[in-house]
C-alpha cells in the first residue's frame, strides 16, 4: 500500500463569506493536488469563519446543501479528497452542528461528524453536540477518523478511534491563544499513545475575540511531527506511510498491554 501525502490548508478564510472561501478551497485543492497529495483538510468552520455570531446560523447548510455540492466539485475536478469544517443544519429541526465533512476524490460524501465536546460559551451558545463519538471512512486503503478541536484533547476519544481502526486523524481546529502547547506538545502526543497518524489543522490571525495561533501539524504514530505551519495562511503537506504505521505498533505496546478490567471507575 502506497503513502498518501496529505495536504494541511491552514487559512480563516474571510470570516462570513463562503463564497470566497470555497474559492480559496478550489485554489488550495488545485496547488495540493499539483504536489501530488490525495487529501486535502481545512480547519474548523473553514466554510463560514468561526467568530461571526449568530450569522453561524444563518449560513449554517445541510450535509446536502449547496456548498457541500460545490466542494463536491472541487474535489472530483482536481481528484482530491477533501475534509471541510462547516456548520451543519439538521434536516429537520432547528439544531446546528459544528461539523466536519469529508469528500472523496470522485465527489463522493465519504463521512459527516459533528463535534461532540463543544468548548466554552460561545459554542455552547451556537451548536448542539454531536452524539456518535467514532466516525471513520475507507481512503486509499487507510482508515480515516474525524474529530473536530477540543474533542483531541480528551484522550478517551483519540483512544476509541484507537481501538477501533483509525489510521488516520482528521481534526481541524480552532486553536487559540493561549493554548498553543496543544498544537505544539498535546498532538504528537496523542498520535503516540494511540499509534495513529493525527493531521491537526488550524485557524489563524485574530478573529472576533479570538486570536488563532496556526501552528498545523501532522504527527506520526512515533511522536514525531512531519510537517509543521507556521502562524500564518499556509498550504503544507507530508506523507501517512502505512508500512511505518503497522511497524510502529508491532513496536509498541500500548494497545496489547490494556487492561480494560482496570478502567471500569473511569466512566
Amino acid at each position: 500500500m502506497s503513502s498518501l501525502r496529505t495536504a494541511l490548508f491552514q487559512s480563516s478564510g474571510r470570516p462570513g463569506d463562503p463564497a470566497h472561501n470555497l474559492a480559496l478551497l478550489d485554489a488550495a485543492a488545485r496547488e495540493a493536488a499539483a504536489s501530488g497529495a490525495g487529501l486535502l483538510v481545512t480547519s474548523e468552520l473553514f466554510l463560514t469563519g468561526y467568530a461571526i455570531g449568530d450569522d453561524l446560523h444563518r449560513l449554517a447548510e445541510t450535509a446536502h446543501g449547496p456548498a457541500a455540492r460545490r466542494v463536491s466539485e472541487i474535489a472530483a475536478e482536481h481528484r482530491i479528497a477533501i475534509a471541510h469544517g462547516y456548520p451543519e443544519r439538521a434536516p429537520e429541526g432547528p439544531e446546528v452542528y459544528n461539523s466536519v465533512q469529508l469528500t472523496g476524490p470522485d465527489g463522493a460524501r465519504l463521512a459527516t461528524y459533528r463535534k461532540t465536546h463543544l468548548f466554552g460559551d460561545f459554542e455552547h451558545g451556537h451548536f448542539t453536540p454531536g452524539a456518535e463519538p467514532v466516525v471513520q471512512a475507507e481512503l486509499d486503503g487507510l482508515r480515516i477518523g474525524l474529530l473536530i478541536c477540543y474533542d483531541v484533547e480528551f484522550p478517551e476519544n483519540v483512544r476509541a478511534h484507537a481501538l477501533a481502526g483509525t489510521d488516520l486523524l482528521l481534526v481541524p481546529t480552532a486553536q487559540m491563544h493561549p493554548f498553543q502547547f496543544v498544537a505544539e506538545s498535546v498532538i504528537p502526543v496523542r498520535a503516540f499513545e494511540s499509534q495513529l497518524y493525527i493531521a491537526y489543522v488550524n485557524r489563524t490571525g485574530p478573529e472576533g475575540a479570538f486570536e488563532f495561533v496556526g501552528l498545523s501539524a501532522l504527527a506520526g504514530p512515533d511522536g514525531i511531527v512531519r510537517t509543521r505551519a507556521g502562524r500564518g495562511q499556509q498550504l503544507v503537506t507530508a506523507e501517512v506511510d502505512p508500512a511505518f504505521l503497522r511497524a510502529s505498533r508491532d513496536g509498541n505496546p500500548y494497545l496489547a498491554d490494556r487492561r480494560p478490567e482496570l478502567y471500569g471507575s473511569l466512566g
